[in-house]
């Protein structure tokens, strides 16, 4: 079995070259190659993002029949170059600290952290309009494996939690509502999470319309690309008041530039892209591709297949 490396790693072929016998690894050619250069490999361990010379070398790799992807989410991937390939991913490898980092922001919000924090004397000690999560109904638009955790630890806060599917399907997490009708979680919620992939359909999901149908003060999250909300709507809706707070990891473009007004608007709590990170990172990230190349050694069914046609 020879898998094609796209990025060398410290260490990495020796590793795969200890999960089975018979595996040959070894890094994709740096530089350009000519039309005539053949790449022979049965797997490739390509990075999320792609990157401008991934097209070239996989239109050049000979007996590729399984592609993985070394992240959580897939559409700056071009999968269009493997939809006839087996696809899978690393899902749910960074579901733990993006689950984790939703919570700190809901309740920084309802705790009104950091304006709470002193460094002189306030104007009244003992008292504030605090709010809680308990009670509070937490919407969470997309139900894999970013969602679920998300909505076992608001479980625990006492919150009601409710849930967008594409189709109605029992809930695989007791004191969940599944529900299918966007608009309905939307008016219901007063913490809404973007934890769906980016598609073209979940593209601008969060329009003018969508952030009109929140409940006045609702605080949206969004976790997962930044195409899913207009930023301009948005803009207009914190200005009004509509929104009470977003709190986004994710926005366009990124790097975002000095001087943009996400990063001074007082009803905003922004992140650079940070949300997954936390410790073992890489190690999380490859525990899913090292068992898919022992289960593709043993012709066996491989973890967090990709739907190519459906890009996720």
């Amino acid at each position: 079995m020879r898998i094609a490396l796209q990025t060398e790693m410290p260490g990495l072929i020796d590793q795969l070259q200890c999960l089975a016998p018979g595996i040959e690894a070894f890094i994709l050619p740096h530089t350009d190659v000519t039309g005539e250069h053949r790449i022979v490999a049965d797997a490739l361990l390509g990075a999320a993002t792609g990157g401008t010379r991934l097209p070239a070398l996989i239109e050049r790799c000979e007996d590729l029949r399984w592609v993985h992807i070394l992240g959580t989410g897939v559409d700056q991937f071009p999968l269009h170059l493997v939809e006839d390939k087996l696809v899978t991913c690393s899902r749910g490898a960074t579901a733990v600290p993006i689950a984790e980092w939703v919570m700190a922001m809901l309740l920084a919000h309802e705790k009104q952290l950091p304006d709470r924090w002193i460094t002189e004397p306030p104007q009244a000690w003992y008292m504030a309009d605090l709010g809680c999560l308990e009670g509070r109904t937490l919407g969470i638009i997309g139900f894999g494996a970013i969602g679920q955790a998300i909505a076992r630890r608001a479980l625990a806060f006492y919150m009601n939690i409710i849930a967008k599917v594409r189709t109605h399907r029992s809930s695989p997490i007791p004191g969940v509502e599944l529900i299918e009708n966007l608009h309905t979680l939307l008016h219901r919620s007063d913490h809404v999470v973007l934890a769906l992939p980016s598609t073209p359909e979940s593209h601008g999901l969060m329009g003018a319309q969508a952030l009109a149908a929140m409940k006045p003060g609702a605080h949206l999250v969004n976790v997962s690309r930044a195409n899913l909300i207009d930023q301009e709507a948005l803009r207009a809706s914190l200005d009004k008041g509509h929104i009470g707070r977003a709190s986004l990891d994710v926005v366009e473009p990124e790097p975002l530039p000095a001087g943009h007004w996400l990063y001074r608007h007082p009803r905003v709590f922004l992140s650079p892209h940070i949300s997954w990170s936390g410790p073992d990172m890489v190690k999380r990230l490859m525990a899913p591709f090292f068992a898919n190349v022992i289960a593709f050694s043993n012709d066996q069914p491989l973890q967090g297949v990709v739907d190519t046609t459906a890009g996720y």
